[in-house]
């Protein structure tokens, strides 16, 4: 054990200054959208245990199961546990197989570029279960308690291993990753008379990442109804069996995160720290208790940074949005006045923060910047839906269209194993949801 000690003490250091290269990709040329309906149908009742209710949303092959949960962390583990048991063994038990590969793949030099090379570095000279566990201990004392009573009520009631669940948790801090966000307000919106008010904040989350795992099998919106004080408010995690970390979600208090992974950053960002609190459980955070835009904007800039990333935050009753460029280093905060970077492919666009793919993506914002500019003044989740997301083909394996006014939230997911149509979720049908509803849902009796 000493040992083991010594070794993390000299591996757990600050790493990787940024470099300014550019990530070379861009979008295919394309001439048609995403024209799938949009599914409206209300959730189906499953089966419900003492603090959880599992229902099904979406039809076919875009089903999607809806979990809620009530009572102390401990409590909505074990319910989430027992709801989704199969499930959530099936996702860790798959996750760990593929990432013991993945590992295996890059350090031979076949999977250049999408782990931190500390951490491949960390594997080679102690082992991934050892590796792994270096990143818990470096991350524990910044971590919410509540985080370890809610896993290790769910291991325990899905019969998962607790280390297991709490290694493939770290997976966020480890790998690199291209995703796209925006919020628009204002000007850049349809002004449409519905039965519905105009929305006056709509919001992305594209999330581009592991499409040839186990994660599209499984995916999954957790809407937690904490109860006891100090617990905060009712939240949905958009996700998958087993998972706790924030990714993508909103809140009842009309708040919503979107986050990029950032592979090519500049020089702005300063170094990395494996210190800190997981950005997936910060974004909960972010979910859980933060009532405004400017309670995340104090959560971030106070908080013990990581690794590499953009956030954004929306706050529907404010009607502001917030891009976040953030590293151990910085915490800088962007409106449609100061976005940065600063260049002729990102150019500033009125009411609108966007970001494509990374920090330095000019093929993937270029695209973005022309379909958010094409679309002003008209902008819907309908029309994102249709023609932004498919043109900048981002959001390989999920994403989210936030209505904050209106509380409605649509999400698509990847093409699973075994399921039919396009691959990737930009191209499948989405899921319509009423958030105002789920966040109500009534506890079982």
């Amino acid at each position: 054990m000493d040992r083991l000690v010594l070794s993390a003490t000299l591996l757990l250091l600050l790493v990787e200054v940024s470099t300014a290269a550019y990530c070379h990709g861009k979008p295919e040329p394309r001439t048609s959208g995403n024209n799938n309906p949009i599914q409206q149908n209300s959730p189906r009742f499953v089966r419900s245990v003492q603090n959880g209710k599992l229902y099904t949303v979406g039809e076919g092959d875009d089903t999607i199961q809806v979990v809620h949960l009530w009572g102390t962390p401990a409590e909505m583990g074990q319910a989430h546990g027992q709801l989704v048991k199969e499930r959530a063994q099936g996702m860790m038990d798959r996750m760990w197989e593929y990432l013991e590969k993945q590992v295996t793949d890059a350090i031979n030099g076949t999977l250049p570029g999408f782990f931190q090379q500390w951490f491949l570095d960390d594997v080679a000279n102690l082992g991934l279960e050892v590796a792994l566990d270096m990143e818990v201990l470096a991350t524990e004392k910044f971590s919410g308690g509540y985080f370890l009573e809610e896993i290790q009520g769910m291991a325990a009631a899905a019969g998962v291993d607790y280390k297991k669940v709490l290694r493939i948790h770290m997976i966020g801090e480890l790998t690199k990753g291209s995703c796209s966000m925006f919020g628009a307000w204002g000007k850049a919106l349809f002004p449409y008379g519905t039965m519905l008010p105009a929305t006056q904040l709509l919001q992305l989350r594209a999330l581009d990442w592991i499409t040839d795992g186990p994660l599209q099998d499984f995916p999954q919106i957790t809407v937690y109804h904490p109860e006891g004080e100090g617990n905060g408010h009712a939240f949905a995690n958009v996700g998958w069996s087993g998972w706790i970390g924030s990714i993508t979600g909103m809140s009842e208090k009309q708040m919503a995160i979107s986050e990029i992974g950032v592979s090519y950053p500049d020089d702005s960002f300063g170094a990395e720290s494996r210190f800190g609190v997981p950005f997936t459980y910060l974004l909960r955070d972010i979910l859980q208790f933060d009532e405004t835009i400017d309670d995340s904007i104090n959560r971030i800039a106070n908080s013990a940074r990581t690794c590499d990333l953009i956030f954004g935050v929306g706050d529907g009753k404010l009607n502001e949005f917030r891009g976040v460029q953030y590293s151990a280093s910085v915490a800088n905060f962007f409106d449609d006045q100061n976005l940065k970077p600063a260049a002729d492919w990102h150019p500033l666009i009125k009411d609108v923060v966007y970001f494509g793919m990374d920090w330095l993506c000019p093929g993937y914002s270029e695209v973005l910047a022309k379909q958010l500019n094409t679309l002003h003044g008209n902008l819907t989740a309908q029309a994102a839906i249709r023609a932004v997301m498919p043109y900048v083909q981002t959001g390989s394996l999920h994403i989210a269209v936030y209505d904050l006014t209106n509380q409605l939230m649509f999400v698509a997911n990847a093409r699973g194993t075994g399921e039919s149509g396009p691959d990737n979720a930009y191209d499948r049908p989405f899921v319509r949801l009423d958030m105002r509803s789920l966040f109500a849902e009534q506890r079982p009796s």
